[in-house]
């Protein structure tokens, strides 16, 4: 079983937030408080530690508490990486022997996320060990629910991190492309809406109503 001070939790709000009009969609108000804060509240007593990856206003999301991050892509890479950029850049800042990734606009992320990726990932590596799979490793434990599956909502070995930043200098730009190289189990979860992003302000102000 992976113990908790063996993860590091990174929340992706490095985006451009194209649908929500290009505003920092981590800051938006969701029932009175930033959507990042309803995710750190879930997110944060599954982990050890918190970063967030952030590009803008980055003085505000310090304010929470914990390493603010922004990408640290080679900007000699001439596409917008998305969120492989903020993974790149969580990778590289990570001190532990896990990483778990979830976006800043899923407030109803759940609770035990982190346990079930974690016991997923164990599973996996010892299905790895009796079939000789390589490093008898699972690189990347990723959500799925019955719509299919939630790739930036994973739990992956830092041990990636060099895969990572070669997939994306080569061109490579879907987080669900590059997990079709790696090592990975899906560990399926049955609520869909555990899984909703408010990606624009009208989804927002939907889910506030309860719609």
């Amino acid at each position: 079983m992976i113990g908790t001070k063996e993860l590091t939790g990174l929340i992706l709000a490095g985006g451009r937030a194209t649908r929500m009009g290009e505003i920092d969609k981590g800051l938006q108000a969701f029932h009175g408080y930033p959507l990042v804060i309803h995710v750190v509240t879930r997110l944060a007593p599954q982990v050890g530690t918190i970063l967030i990856n952030a590009n803008r206003h980055r003085e505000i999301y310090e304010q929470l508490g914990h390493r603010v991050i922004g990408d640290v892509i080679d900007d000699a890479i001439d596409a917008y990486a998305g969120p492989l950029a903020g993974l790149h850049a969580g990778l590289a800042a990570c001190e532990s022997d896990y990483l778990v990734a979830v976006p800043c606009d899923a407030p109803f992320l759940p609770r035990d996320l982190v346990a079930r990726l974690g016991e997923g990932m164990s599973r996996g590596m010892s299905r790895g060990m009796s079939a000789g799979l390589r490093n008898n490793a699972i690189d990347v434990a990723y959500a799925t629910t019955a719509s299919g599956r939630h790739p930036v909502f994973c739990m992956m070995r830092r041990a990636v991190a060099p895969s990572l930043a070669t997939f994306v200098r080569e061109g490579g730009r879907s987080v669900g492309a590059w997990l079709d190289r790696m090592n990975c189990i899906a560990v399926s979860f049955e609520h869909e809406d555990a899984f909703r992003n408010l990606n624009t302000l009208e989804e927002l102000r939907d889910a506030e109503r309860g719609a």
